[in-house]
């Protein structure tokens, strides 16, 4: 009775951990670019079976392809450039065309309350899609938040579902992408996921 009792509660506890886990990865991938200890995790992942599975076995075999100094200038043609990158990765800016509009102030209101302060010494703009990632991992695993359940959709649907879908298909189909583009691929199917679960759950 034990087990059968335990057992959703073990198979729920495993899922919410693979959901922080991807977010973290995400997080992790475009906070910066990988060094070569990341790049080598990284070349471990992923698994037949599905297609998120073989979008991370794609991930893996890039991890395997490039190295430290490679992936570096990548990210920086990507997200930082001469004056600006391919990709501009910040709410505000998918969701207005601006920096810090009005996206970004609703977020600070949110991050607060959920007593989640902007890391000393961090110049970026808290509605970055790395710190918004890291917030949804924190929310899942208990590291931030209150732990009443829901506070995750929550986040997801006023600071992620607006804007970050398209923002992995831009990374998906940028012109400097060769890493990237598989990272661009797990990142819009697992929002797809995250959205279906979350309807599921509703």
């Amino acid at each position: 009775m034990n087990e059968a009792a335990n057992g959703p509660i073990e198979q729920r506890d495993e899922v919410e951990a693979l959901r922080a886990v991807t977010w973290r990865l995400l997080a992790r991938l475009l906070a910066a670019p990988p060094d070569a200890a990341t790049l080598d995790a990284v070349a471990k992942l992923g698994e037949p079976g599905s297609e998120l599975g073989e979008a991370l076995q794609a991930l893996a075999a890039a991890a395997r392809e490039t190295d430290p100094e490679r992936v570096g200038e990548e990210y920086h043609d990507l997200f930082i450039g001469v004056g600006r990158g391919e990709l501009v990765p910040y709410a505000s800016y998918y969701r207005t065309g601006f920096l810090n509009e009005r996206p970004l102030a609703e977020l600070r209101v949110d991050l607060a309350a959920l007593g989640i302060a902007r890391a000393a010494g961090n110049p970026e703009p808290e509605d970055h899609v790395a710190s918004l990632c890291e917030v949804m991992a924190g929310l899942i695993d208990g590291r931030f938040g209150s732990g009443r359940p829901g506070e995750d959709q929550r986040f997801f649907n006023r600071h992620l579902a607006p804007w970050v879908g398209r923002f992995f298909a831009d990374l998906e189909g940028a012109r400097a992408a060769r890493f990237y583009r598989p990272v661009g691929t797990v990142g819009r199917l697992y929002v797809e996921i995250e959205r279906a679960g979350f309807r599921l759950a509703a």
